[in-house]
């Protein structure tokens, strides 16, 4: 395939990805920063800031199921201005919130956009840019790291000078600005098809370079799900492989989301820094993720290092929760750093997607296992240690809960390094696939 430039003929398509990719995560870390400053305006239970954090692995689970179907009626295009539209509305609302219901459920509408952006923008890629796809998923991931880490940078600043109420709102001007060029493609699209989607006579399935491409691909950008093959799918419940990645990507999830909802807080509590600072800590946290995204997929792929790395990411995170609870006024940015190293889990099991099916049917209906009971799995912790905080009036309990999921996660870890596909383990059990 003949590469072109990136701008031509499509820097409409190139802006709009990046400015999408900044809303998913921006909309995820620009919350827990200003709890605190929220709650001086109207109560916010610590039941409310688990459904919060509750609410973006339910509704990516949701939405990911939902999303190809409208895609199939609709078209990429229209689909993916009205889930910015939900999204810049979402987050737009937040800053008009008046009680903890409003709040709740204009973050609902959020992650509802949000949910679809993740199915929605891996094919955007793959249809505007189909020569240049590596390259565009670094572009993609790299944003997604930016506006993971900026967020917690900023937002308590700006709750401080401006407001909480312009510090959440503002991300949804970046949203609403992000739906400029989605729209005039979407209109263009009724007109002429812009790009032709690439087809697979394109690509040379010897070409090294392709299966290289395709992890590091899938690695670092959301899971995208389209309609699995159903006698797939129902033989993935009995294959020990696919509940082995179910748990490692719901053992990521976990951690991130559980940290989103409720890291400022804690640190305020149990390390006597000021919220401010504890949005930069949770900047650092979220930091960690960026050069992981990055070296891990290579890492799997070229040199087979799935446990290695995977126990990287439980050890780091045993280690940093071990600093939080037993010296937590000590050194708290270093603990909060090598508890980010759980992020290496992410991109890991992510990357096994595609190395662990040998079709792509079969990893599609992996990676839909995968998510749903991965998200599954991550949307019950926010919630859970909202409410063992409120009950123990402490962070010592939840610390050890989410320590215990991380020990749970090993033998799934050993497991799923395994140098064999689902393929493989089905006819090893039960004849051919």
């Amino acid at each position: 395939m003949t590469s072109r430039p990136l701008w031509q003929g499509r820097a409409l398509a190139l802006v709009g990805i990046v400015l999408v990719a900044f809303s998913l995560r921006s909309a995820v870390a620009s919350l827990s920063p200003v709890i605190d400053h929220v709650a001086e305006d109207f109560p916010v239970s610590p039941v409310v800031v688990g459904l919060i954090g509750a609410a973006p692995p339910v509704c990516f689970a949701v939405f990911g199921l939902l999303t190809p179907l409208f895609e199939r009626r609709f078209g990429l295009e229209r689909v993916a201005v009205t889930a910015i539209a939900l999204m810049a509305a979402g987050m737009l609302l937040r800053g008009f919130t008046v009680d903890s219901v409003t709040l709740l459920a204009s973050t609902a509408l959020v992650f509802a956009g949000v949910g679809s952006g993740n199915v929605l923008l891996p094919p955007l890629v793959k249809k505007y840019f189909p020569d240049r796809i590596g390259l565009m998923m670094t572009v993609y991931s790299t944003t997604l790291a930016i506006s993971t880490f900026l967020p917690p940078l900023v937002a308590v600043p700006v709750a401080d000078s401006l407001g909480w109420r312009l510090s959440l709102g503002m991300w949804g001007v970046v949203a609403a600005v992000s739906l400029l060029p989605w729209v005039t493609l979407a209109l263009r699209e009724r007109r002429s098809p812009m790009v032709a989607p690439v087809e697979d006579d394109d690509i040379d399935p010897t070409d090294g370079r392709h299966d290289m491409q395709d992890a590091v691909a899938v690695a670092t950008g959301p899971i995208s799900t389209a309609p699995a093959n159903p006698r797939y799918f129902a033989r993935l419940w009995r294959l020990p492989l696919a509940w082995a990645l179910a748990l490692v990507f719901g053992t990521s999830s976990t951690m991130a989301y559980v940290s989103f909802a409720w890291m400022p807080t804690m640190l305020v509590d149990i390390g006597g820094v000021t919220p401010a600072t504890a949005g930069l800590l949770l900047s650092l946290f979220a930091l960690v993720g960026l050069p992981c995204s990055m070296i891990v997929p290579v890492l799997v792929v070229k040199y087979q290092a799935t446990r290695p790395l995977f126990f990287v990411g439980v050890i780091g995170g045993l280690v940093g929760l071990a600093g939080f609870l037993f010296v937590p006024t000590v050194a708290l940015p270093l603990w909060v750093g090598i508890f980010g190293l759980s992020a290496i889990m992410f991109p890991l099991s992510l990357v096994l997607l595609s190395i662990r099916a040998r079709t792509p049917e079969s990893a599609v209906a992996l990676s839909g296992f995968v998510q749903s009971i991965g998200y599954a799995i991550a949307a019950v912790f926010p919630l859970l240690i909202g409410m063992l905080h409120e009950t123990t009036a402490g962070w010592q309990v939840p610390i050890f809960v989410v320590a215990a999921v991380l020990v749970l996660s090993i033998p799934a870890g050993i497991v799923a390094g395994r140098r064999r596909t689902i393929e493989d383990e089905w006819e090893r059990r039960r004849g051919r696939w």
